[in-house]
């Protein structure tokens, strides 16, 4: 194990940049993630962990021979993680190849929803509900971006996630025999109480602006989750957990 003690390591510089850089992380094909409990998670479900910094100390999980390991005093430990007071240890993981999805019972669509936690929390949440998948589209959060990650608290690891330019989209769910509802204040919008969502795709936009006109055109209806008069809307994870549960229960 490589006991590192500057910050000018070639592998403190590589943490630094894939917590940074949503490119890099896609051109070195792993992202980063932390904590004992998240690693694992991510050995018990597979996942390929290939690199390891631990905090002062090495600790005792067994990892696979193509693990690298690295141990790091506290205060270089703390230059090298994107998050504040982590026990650690900082890990890396491959990401996954991209493989043609199965089929679907229902999913949920985010669209340029931009918060990383509420990206993070959609992830966790359909896990937790069994949605079949999680489809992001638009100008959404990194789906490997270091909040996003830990927003999932482990669930990154099993839930699919599919990436998809909207294009895309309609011609997606209808292969999959899956009708495209759109969650949206607008005045066709019906009740979500009146509408079955256990075999669909629904979408959800950004709080600010919504979804886009293109992928409310190309929905088959418009639904809207009843709330009090004065309520202008709901955090974007907030509706998305509604819909879900909707689907599911």
């Amino acid at each position: 194990m490589e006991q590192i003690s500057s910050r000018k390591n070639a592998y403190i510089r590589h943490l630094r940049q894939l917590a940074a850089d949503g490119a890099y992380r896609r051109q070195q094909g792993e992202y980063l993630c932390d904590g004992v409990k998240t690693l694992r998670e991510a050995l018990a479900f597979g996942a390929r962990v290939t690199s390891v910094l631990w905090k002062d100390q090495p600790g005792e999980i067994e990892l696979s021979a193509e693990s690298r390991q690295f141990c790091a005093p506290a205060d270089l430990f703390d230059y090298a993680s994107p998050m504040q007071n982590s026990p650690g240890p900082l890990f890396t993981v491959a990401i996954r190849g991209c493989s043609k999805p199965g089929k679907l019972k229902n999913a949920i669509i985010l669209e340029s929803v931009q918060d990383p936690g509420n990206v993070g929390t959609v992830i966790r949440t359909a896990n937790a509900f069994g949605v079949s998948a999680v489809i992001l589209t638009g100008d959404c959060a990194d789906l490997y971006h270091p909040k996003t990650v830990r927003a999932t608290m482990g669930a990154i690891f099993r839930q699919p996630v599919l990436e998809m330019k909207l294009a895309f989209l309609s011609d997606f769910l209808k292969d999959q025999g899956l009708p495209l509802y759109a969650a949206a204040l607008d005045p066709k919008a019906v009740d979500l109480r009146e509408v079955s969502l256990r075999h669909a795709a629904v979408a959800v936009g950004s709080e600010g602006r919504g979804l886009s006109p293109a992928l409310i055109a190309a929905s088959d209806k418009t639904v809207i989750i009843p709330m009090q008069p004065d309520s202008e809307s709901l955090n974007a994870a907030v509706a998305a957990s509604v819909l879900m549960w909707e689907a599911t229960r």
